[in-house]
């Protein structure tokens, strides 16, 4: 029997060793990352400040922002710290946290996304009875189960992770602590968390994936039987932020498994992995602000009490 190899740092070989290139990324990433952080401040602030925002629709997008920012923070402000210093170790314990508060927050993204379109479809198929379904402890207990759901899923493959041995190599191929990378470079039998992991990744993606399928099924038959197109656009204009967000969170993640070959697989999963961990928590704020005129409004009636307190 071999002793498990008592490893305490990894290296992170990050996505290019071009210097001209890492400060270009450094500043992409940087940029927005304070854009992304900033924007979704600005939502959660608004939702707890104005009394027009203090419904169940925004109570789950408050939840939203703030597991985007979350999520962002696990990931690009480490990743920022190596470009900036050229230090590309991560010690075991520091790994493992990340891994876990990425899985974590991603996979209560997935639930919290199918959360908010079953909110959308008893808002739109079910308007009377709104208020009493969607009551503030039924929202809070939708949240709950959204990170316990999510906890529990990720919890088996998480625990069985933390017994591989490392022999040959420490070195991670990515940016940051991704379970891929992690079990290639492993030597112990792998097969059962891979398997695990798969089935994970697969029945968070089907649940979420057909709730939002199903609630829009219904919303869609309850929009068409509207009399006139004016209800119809009013509707829908209430799902369109959700629907762009569901669509890139969940084409993200079919993206990263449409593998063109096995050579650029790696590639292609660190490019889009940055692209979720940067860009998406970045243009959330933006889609739900430009797409929804009473976080418009809000924001410009804070903004004007702002600079009221500021002339006096």
């Amino acid at each position: 029997m071999r002793n498990r190899t008592a490893i305490t740092t990894f290296i992170l070989l990050g996505l290019t060793e071009d210097p001209q290139l890492q400060v270009l990324l450094f500043i992409f990433l940087l940029i927005t990352y304070m854009l992304s952080v900033t924007g979704n401040l600005t939502i959660i602030t608004l939702t707890l400040v104005d009394a027009h925002l203090k419904t169940p629709m925004y109570f789950f997008l408050q939840n939203f922002s703030f597991l985007e920012i979350s999520f962002t923070t696990a990931c690009v402000p480490r990743f920022l710290y190596s470009l900036s210093t050229g230090d590309r170790k991560i010690t075991y314990n520091e790994c493992a946290v990340q891994l876990f508060l990425t899985d974590l927050f991603g996979v209560t993204e997935f639930f919290l996304l199918a959360t908010m379109s079953y909110d959308r479809y008893v808002a739109i198929c079910k308007p009377l009875h709104y208020m009493k379904i969607m009551r503030n402890k039924v929202c809070k207990t939708m949240i709950i189960c959204c990170w316990v759901a999510a906890f529990m899923i990720i919890l088996p493959p998480l625990s069985l992770g933390l017994h591989l041995e490392f022999c040959d190599s420490n070195v991670i191929d990515h940016f940051g602590c991704d379970a891929s990378p992690i079990l290639k470079i492993s030597c112990s039998d792998t097969w059962l968390i891979e398997q695990m992991v798969i089935a994970c990744a697969v029945l968070t993606f089907i649940i979420t994936l057909l709730c939002v399928v199903l609630s829009y099924i219904y919303i869609l038959r309850t929009v068409f039987k509207f009399p006139t197109v004016q209800q119809r656009k009013k509707a829908l204009s209430t799902c369109c932020s959700h629907m762009i967000v569901v669509s890139i969170t969940y084409g993200s993640c079919i993206f990263i498994y449409i593998k063109p070959s096995a050579k650029d697989a790696v590639d292609i999963n660190k490019g889009v992995s940055v692209l979720i961990s940067s860009i998406s928590p970045m243009l959330n704020p933006f889609i739900y602000t430009l797409r929804n005129k009473q976080v418009k409004k809000a924001f410009n009636d804070s903004f004007k009490k702002i600079a009221f307190f500021f002339k006096k």
